[in-house]
């Protein structure tokens, strides 16, 4: 699945549940998808709108409900900030009374812009304005995390220059999100099936510009999905640059869908994570391998077994 599905299926989950209104009861969600009740995993997991939405129905608060029943103590939604405010307050409310963890939602995203890497004073503006806008947004739904893309590379100027230009922006971002003790984590995406041509896509990368950022409000988002295709390399990568994560996605591959369908040994890489220690969220930032209701018991059996170490 591309990054802007997931923000359309965000938002139309959202619509959905601003149109039923109210806060889902525990026994609305069972009735539509007879949750199982099972034990909480290990790590907190996150799925995302649409994940159970034939098993909880397509109420947002519903399927919030649904994942809490199946042992998930976390949830991510790319395409938040595309809600109606008193969506946010009822989203955030329904989080604090499932005791579950708000994930990430996109502060600022454009795959077509080169506003990090270059020095366009307006459009840095914007960026800015962006992650201001965003400070709301986590306060109504008790986020911590948002995602932040660098935007596109420039063919026609120096790595070197793009970097330091990014840098500086970033810092300008990390300014905004410091007094509200927020974390914008920086997404590398991999080039080679999905996002060519966009600044940041490699672990080593964004290590090097967190660093030079050197802030508790940027860090790195480290998708485990992308970055098997980009550069593999997996463990070692996640241990060098560790003091700079701060927030996982899965995916397996190829498919991009829940563990277990790809080639990516997951039971090892979150039996990893989870010996060093991570308390954080590691967002469902993929589809389902078989739809259904069928398909969701299957992503749910899928975690199962990752979690099972």
């Amino acid at each position: 699945m591309q990054r802007r599905d997931f923000l359309k299926q965000g938002v139309a989950a959202g619509s959905a549940a601003a149109t039923a209104g109210g806060v889902a009861t525990t026994g609305a969600a069972e009735g539509a998808g007879g949750a199982a009740g099972g034990d909480k995993f290990k790590l907190k997991y996150a799925p995302h709108p649409g994940m159970f939405e034939n098993s909880a129905g397509p109420d947002y608060l519903d399927q919030l409900k649904y994942a809490a029943d199946q042992g998930f103590t976390a949830w991510e939604d790319n395409g938040l900030k595309g809600q109606p405010p008193q969506m946010q307050e009822k989203i955030g409310k329904t989080l604090n009374q499932l005791g579950m963890t708000m994930g990430v939602f996109v502060a600022h995203g454009d795959f077509r812009a080169k506003a990090f890497v270059q020095q366009d004073e307006a459009a840095r503006d914007r960026v800015v304005q962006n992650i201001r806008d965003s400070v709301d947004v986590a306060k109504r739904v008790g986020a911590k995390w948002m995602t932040v893309v660098p935007d596109n590379y420039d063919p026609n100027m120096e790595w070197g220059f793009q970097t330091a230009n990014c840098i500086d922006l970033l810092r300008r971002c990390a300014e905004v999100f410091e007094p509200h003790d927020l974390v914008m984590v920086l997404e590398p995406l991999n080039w080679w099936s999905d996002h060519p041509g966009l600044f940041l896509h490699k672990i080593p990368q964004a290590y090097e510009i967190c660093r030079a950022v050197d802030s508790p409000a940027c860090k790195i988002l480290f998708d485990i999905y992308h970055q098997q295709i980009q550069e593999g390399n997996l463990i070692p990568n996640i241990d060098t640059a560790w003091g700079e994560i701060g927030y996982f996605q899965i995916g397996d591959n190829p498919g991009r869908n829940e563990p277990g369908t790809g080639e990516i040994n997951y039971r090892n890489v979150l039996k990893h994570i989870h010996a060093k220690g991570f308390q954080g969220v590691l967002g469902m930032e993929h589809g389902k391998s078989q739809g259904g209701k069928e398909g969701e018991a299957k992503l749910v059996a899928a975690y199962r077994a990752a979690d099972d170490f």
